[in-house]
């Protein structure tokens, strides 16, 4: 039964996602604030955490970072519908999805349910080996592992599932519709600012700052590549 936090300051819409969540079988813990929130993380340990953005003292968007500096558990941020600027810095800050209000139930589901499959889910060839050398890179799918000269990188599931997804096709162009679809399984166009966020991420914890794209260069007008070293 995955466990769900849910992080909502309005009693009326956490009730009421509380109660459909439970529906579709998942154990809930709920918070009202931010630092709930954050010992919830600690104490309950949950599967899969729902954000919303706007909390009463520690923001939703201050959470997700705290989430990130210890926790690698999956995030996805409640939103205000329009609020673009805080969906782009809520997903550099570490979510993995959003979802804009009104939250409806069956939508969350579904990104519930696809966060947890990609969290387990590596993506896999059986023609390749267990762990692939890129350079300082190595990548280790069934062990879901990766090492950057010898030190192990804390990867978010979605960042996980998207350095799969680009090192096991080394040299091909994958447009961020094709991305959007094998990691996050969208198909709506506009959350292309998914995958564009999450390669930010993936490149600073690789150490990628700036034009530096060792690993992960960027195809002007189409999309990513993977640079085997």
């Amino acid at each position: 039964m995955p466990r769900i936090l849910l992080v909502e300051d309005d009693p009326s819409v956490r009730r009421g996602l509380e109660l459909a969540l439970r529906h579709n079988g998942h154990e809930v813990f709920t918070s009202a604030s931010g630092e709930d929130g954050l010992e919830r993380v600690r104490s309950a340990r949950p599967d899969v955490v729902v954000l919303d953005v706007m909390l009463p003292g520690t923001g939703g968007l201050e959470v997700c970072r705290r989430i990130r500096e210890h926790d690698q558990v999956p995030v996805i941020m409640v939103t205000g519908r329009g609020d673009d600027a805080d969906i782009v810095v809520g997903l550099e800050s570490g979510a993995d999805d959003y979802v804009v209000k009104p939250v409806a139930a069956r939508v969350l589901e579904a990104r519930i349910r696809a966060v947890l499959r990609r969290h387990g889910a590596p993506v896999s060839d059986t023609a390749r080996p267990r762990a692939e050398t890129h350079g300082d890179l190595s990548v280790d799918r069934a062990g879901l592992a990766v090492t950057l000269r010898g030190e192990r990188i804390a990867l978010a599931p979605s960042e996980l599932r998207l350095l799969l997804t680009l090192s096991a096709s080394p040299g091909q162009v994958l447009t961020r519709r094709q991305l959007l679809e094998a990691v996050w399984e969208h198909d709506y166009h506009g959350d292309i600012r998914l995958v564009d966020a999450c390669v930010k991420r993936v490149r600073g914890k690789l150490g990628e700052f700036g034009g530096d794209a060792r690993y992960i260069e960027t195809v002007r007008g189409f999309g990513y590549r993977f640079r085997s070293r």
